[in-house]
């Protein structure tokens, strides 16, 4: 059987990191890609057998790119990431045990189920959610340059697997908030990287377009009034992110 490693990046998770290994016990091996935590992330990960591995946090891609090093050291043919809010199911286990077994993919899209304050999401981006988690070493990589929603490039093709990873993104309404106010300056920064100003009427026509695009094309009003809640907090972050990008530019 090909060796498999599991791989999660870490900042100070250790309410979560108990939970997040135990789903990974099928893997060979796991590592973890930590930024120095201080709350005991690191000793609970080892007492369960996860190899550690600290660096500074430059930005998710070189982190990533940093566990794809060690898992080749590791003599891994195959990596899955895994945040710490998310679990991998025991179908999902199956499946991909089963379909390395006769691999002829470099990649797998991974199907995601998104649980926000106890609601599963059925709509607005948030399902089927494909992440691109399960990849063959030495034959993927990331773009150091991209810092958020970053992307692996792969010499080769992917498939899209049919098991979930059960992500737990938000157990509440300030927990998003906080989050999208990180991603929000990461997202401004990149634009302004990309030579995008904003105009006078982006500040309007940019979040109706995210609304739309969400709540309609995206379905998420399948959500009810979650998913109404989730699509305007969404046409509004990127309302801030014109503004943030306005005071780069300036």
């Amino acid at each position: 059987m090909s060796k498999i490693i599991g791989a999660i990046l870490t900042k100070n998770g250790a309410a979560e990191i108990s939970d997040c290994l135990k789903s990974l016990q099928w893997v060979d091996e796991v590592i973890l890609e930590d930024t120095f935590s201080t709350d005991g992330t690191v000793e609970i990960a080892k007492s369960l057998g996860a190899k550690v591995f600290q660096s500074e946090f430059i930005n998710f891609s070189i982190a990533r790119n940093n566990a794809l090093q060690n898992a080749q050291q590791l003599k891994a043919e195959w990596l899955i990431f895994v945040d710490g809010d998310e679990r991998v199911t025991t179908e999902l286990a199956m499946e991909i045990r089963q379909r390395l077994a006769k691999a002829d993919f470099v990649g797998g899209w991974i199907p995601r189920y998104n649980v926000m304050w106890g609601h599963t999401m059925r709509g607005g981006g948030w399902y089927p959610d494909h992440q691109l988690r399960l990849l063959k070493v030495g034959r993927a990589h990331y773009d150091p340059q991209r810092q958020v929603h970053e992307l692996a490039i792969l010499d080769g093709q992917a498939i899209y697997l049919q098991e979930h990873l059960l992500h737990y993104n938000y157990n509440s309404l300030a927990q998003f908030k906080l989050k999208q106010n990180r991603y929000t300056d990461f997202e401004a920064k990149i634009l302004h990287e990309k030579g995008i100003r904003a105009k006078p009427w982006t500040y309007l026509t940019m979040p109706l377009r995210e609304f739309r695009r969400r709540y309609f094309t995206l379905g998420g009003y399948k959500d009810g009034v979650i998913g109404l809640q989730l699509c305007g907090l969404m046409s509004w972050y990127m309302f801030l992110t014109y503004i943030r990008l306005r005071k780069l530019s300036a």
